[in-house]
């Protein structure tokens, strides 16, 4: 997994990685982009000065130099480093911070790199949205042309319903993944959407708690990595994993949201419908 997902580093991520690492390197960016390996130590080794030379340039010129895909792995790293030095994580309420003693586990979920590059992929794909529109049969000979986006769970939850379950893989790993990416960056977006139902006056839609989309995330992680597609694509182990663990996995990308990209937020994904 780590070689397929390494293979989705652009040519100016590896040069950007070369050129940060030893300028010198630049000149055999032809042979060390098909080594995973020596690029898998140089990110393990440097991470601290890839992250520094980040932080100090602006969204747009980092988006101009490497791919999400890339940003993504490099902050994941980095809250691997300054999180094995925290002492608890934060969780955050409508009006308050608890600190959780989790801290430990949260490392040691980073600490394996199919999880690690998992996330990276699964953050980058957020950076983009896809909506199309299909017939779906509303009752005998009556079909209906209904819109469905990747980052709205109820199109993607009534499209499950319709779709064959050999076409149900995407589906049941994107309504995860977006649950977990929702938990995980955009946290105040549930706090203040779940406690706004709560208001006399509010319109009577339906809208998730964090406990809803943990539900979701678990159960759907559960069905994608019992799909015959994940064993092809050597996931199944890391959906299992991310079932069993989601409230952990949400906290890495809590520690990015509130720390690393909390101005450039809405810059680098749309907000969740």
């Amino acid at each position: 997994m780590a070689d397929r997902l390494l293979s989705q580093f652009s040519d100016s991520d590896i040069h950007f990685l070369l050129e940060t690492v030893n300028p010198g390197l630049v000149s055999k960016i032809s042979t060390i982009k098909g080594d995973p390996q020596i690029i898998e130590r140089m990110l393990d080794q440097e991470s601290g000065k890839l992250f520094q030379r980040i932080m100090f340039k602006s969204g747009d010129e980092v988006s101009a130099m490497i791919s999400p895909r890339f940003l993504f792995e490099i902050l994941l790293r980095r809250a691997y480093v300054e999180l094995k030095s925290q002492r608890f994580t934060i969780e955050r309420t409508a009006s308050q911070k608890i600190p959780v003693f989790d801290v430990r586990e949260v490392v040691q979920l980073l600490a394996d790199k199919k999880i690690l590059k998992y996330l990276a992929d699964m953050l980058s794909s957020f950076t983009r949205i896809e909506s199309f529109t299909m017939p779906v049969r509303v009752r005998r000979g009556v079909w209906r042309k209904i819109r469905f986006s990747d980052m709205d769970i109820d199109s993607l939850l009534r499209l499950c319903e319709v779709a064959d379950e050999e076409h149900r893989f995407g589906l049941y790993k994107r309504i995860a993944d977006l649950s977990l990416f929702i938990l995980g960056i955009f946290p105040e977006h549930v706090i203040r959407d779940f406690n706004y139902t709560m208001e006399p006056h509010s319109f009577r839609r339906w809208h998730r708690s964090e406990a809803d989309y943990e539900e979701l995330g678990r159960r759907f992680y559960k069905l994608a990595g019992e799909h015959q597609d994940a064993r092809l694509l050597d996931l199944s182990a890391v959906f299992h994993e991310l079932q069993d663990k989601f409230t952990i996995a949400k906290k890495p990308l809590n520690y990015i949201s509130g720390n690393f990209i909390q101005i450039n937020k809405e810059k680098l994904f749309p907000t969740p419908p």
